[in-house]
């Protein structure tokens, strides 16, 4: 492979949906502030490292301790069970909280529902959360190669689950047909044509994490912003959110991707309206980027409001964790997954490796430049991280 990141440029094209507006984000926060444990998660501003990478700001928006789950997944999974349950229950989602599905009096309904998912690990686990506060049974699959750490995670919250011999959308597959042979429901965080009442509820649960990270920035506004994708639903939500929140002072959206799970770099660079789909098993340390189909709502909103892709090689996501975990000067110190850390690499690669300098100019980085990051997951898979921390696996090429 030529270069450790390598980059498509596309003006963005279409009208981002208010279905991921400023409306949308503060229903999502005000209904996760009635979420038992609720808290909003830091924001950092890394000033050692900006000025190091000789930029203005590096801000870190750090989801690890979402509800104490590691990841801001939970955000999606709590935000759509309720609603979906609320719609069973014949409840309006407008009037009721979280904590009124906890009552005595809806329980017995409630523990006669089972939802069912596909997921690499920190989807999953937060829909088992979700279920288990509420008294619902929760069955989940991982696809082949998937952590047995976070499996555990997942049984460890009551839920059914294993890991299957096929790839993630394979396993999507497989529990779509599951849900549709037992009754239950199918909770997944992907969409597809048919599917995409309960993809929508997710993503706008995904919501909450952007505006806080709105409010916390007070008068400051981010000039770029990378997003990480997996199937693109995160990345959608957040990139619509912002250009719902900034209008004219919205700032780039830049989506990265392993190499090895491309799928919406791909879609971006035909720009045929056709969906891509990558084959394979999609190996990569980025286990919740390693998805071959992109979600139908999250691309047609990066492609609205998206203006560049990027594809990294699995060196620069394991950097982001290394410089996050070993900070300089006053700088926190961070604990990242790969997969929350690929956007961060991809910056520091971006602005420390010569060898990027002509992508470094199409981005338009430079000392003004105020950068915003979603760190989406901490540590949930140890060993990975202590191979790259400890042991130097996939090392810098800066």
């Amino acid at each position: 492979m030529s270069s450790t990141i390598e980059c498509l440029v596309l003006p963005p094209e279409g009208n981002c949906s208010e279905d991921f507006g400023t409306a949308a984000a503060l229903g999502s926060l005000e209904f996760h502030k009635n979420v038992p444990g609720y808290e909003p998660t830091k924001l950092s501003d890394l000033k050692a490292l900006s000025k190091k990478l000789g930029v203005e700001n590096f801000w870190i928006k750090d989801e690890s301790s979402r509800f104490g789950l590691n990841a801001f997944k939970v955000l999606g999974g709590s935000f759509c069970l309720f609603k979906v349950i609320c719609e069973l229950l014949g409840l309006d989602s407008n009037k009721h909280s979280f904590k009124d599905l906890q009552t005595p009096e809806v329980a017995q309904s409630i523990a006669k529902m089972t939802f069912i998912t596909a997921t690499d690990g920190n989807h999953g686990r937060g829909i088992a959360w979700s279920a288990k506060k509420l008294g619902a049974k929760c069955v989940v699959l991982m696809p082949k190669g998937s952590s047995s750490e976070r499996l555990e995670n997942i049984q460890k919250l009551g839920a059914e689950a294993w890991i299957t011999d096929v790839n993630y959308d394979a396993t999507v597959a497989m529990a779509a047909d599951m849900a549709e042979k037992n009754g239950w429901t199918l909770v997944q965080d992907t969409s597809w044509d048919g599917y995409e009442e309960i993809p929508t509820y997710i993503m706008q649960g995904y919501l909450t994490m952007a505006k806080e990270a709105q409010e916390q920035l007070g008068e400051e506004v981010p000039t770029h912003v990378f997003l990480q994708a997996g199937v693109g639903s995160m990345a959608g939500a957040v990139a619509s959110f912002l250009k719902s929140a900034y209008g004219d002072r919205a700032p780039e959206i830049v989506v990265v991707e392993p190499f090895s799970a491309d799928c919406i770099y791909k879609t971006a660079a035909a720009d045929d309206g056709e969906l891509k789909v990558v084959e394979g098993d999609l190996k990569t340390i980025m286990a919740g980027l390693a998805c071959g189909k992109p979600c139908t709502l999250g691309w047609k909103e990066l492609r609205a409001c998206a203006s560049a892709y990027l594809r990294i090689q699995e060196s620069v996501a394991a950097t982001g964790v290394r410089v996050l975990s070993s900070p300089l000067e006053d700088d926190p110190r961070i604990l990242a997954g790969e997969s929350g850390a690929a956007p961060i690499g991809a910056v520091i690669a971006l602005l420390a490796d010569p060898k990027l300098s002509e992508i470094k100019s199409k981005l338009q980085l430079n000392e003004s430049s105020k950068i915003l990051c979603f760190l989406t997951e901490g540590v949930t898979d140890r060993k990975s991280f202590l191979e790259i921390v400890w042991e130097g696996k996939f090392p810098s090429e800066i």
